[in-house]
């Protein structure tokens, strides 16, 4: 599939005017045999949802069966290096977030040696394109972020957030807040977007 059909199907465009760009995938080599989109979080947040009518889609498109595997960890980095160092064949992609770009860096930076870098990578398409929210569970009795900060100053590090993973962008974002507003939260990483817990924690 070339670039242009991946572009239209990420974007949720109709198929019908490129049945030419499809014939002519079709009489190429590519693919071979079946092929696997990578979810470096849990099952159930925002790369695993839109990975699954993506690989849909592809499927449909390219008459081979193509597997969503999630690959939770590490803030998404588990995921990004099994695709980094997958044979580059096209027959294996990775439904990244923007913590893919992030993790090398953070890595760096505490002194470890990155498990992948991003020219590792060939970007395709962007599939996503969500703002983050801040949310509480109804029954705090936050009304205002004011009321959030608030509390915060009295009670440093004692009000938990939730977040997909280290370094991902809900993490990131929520502490880009915490030091405008002078506070300090405690940050409660899952496994991905899916298993974050709600009842007791703020969630970005």
């Amino acid at each position: 599939m070339d670039r242009r059909t991946f572009l239209q199907l990420a974007a949720g465009f109709s198929l019908g005017p490129i049945s030419g760009s499809l014939s002519a995938t079709a009489q190429a080599p590519w693919p071979t045999r079946s092929m696997t989109i990578v979810v470096p979080f849990a099952p159930g947040g925002q790369a695993d949802l839109a990975a699954r009518p993506v690989a849909l889609g592809l499927a449909q498109i390219m008459g081979q069966s193509v597997i969503v595997d999630n690959r939770a960890g590490a803030g998404g980095a588990i995921g990004a290096t099994f695709v980094a160092k997958a044979e580059p064949d096209g027959h294996t992609m990775l439904m990244a977030l923007s913590a893919v770009a992030v993790l090398p860096e953070a890595e760096r930076v505490s002194g470890r040696k990155p498990t992948y870098e991003m020219s590792q990578f060939t970007p395709i398409a962007r599939v996503l394109g969500d703002p983050n929210l801040l949310i509480v569970p109804a029954a705090l009795p936050y009304k205002t972020v004011k009321d959030l900060v608030d509390d915060a100053k009295q009670r440093p590090g004692q009000i938990a957030y939730a977040s997909a993973g280290n370094f991902g962008a809900s993490h990131i974002c929520m502490e880009m807040f915490c030091n405008a507003a002078g506070i300090k939260l405690l940050h409660v990483p899952y496994r991905g977007g899916g298993p974050v817990s709600l009842p007791k924690t703020l969630s970005i």
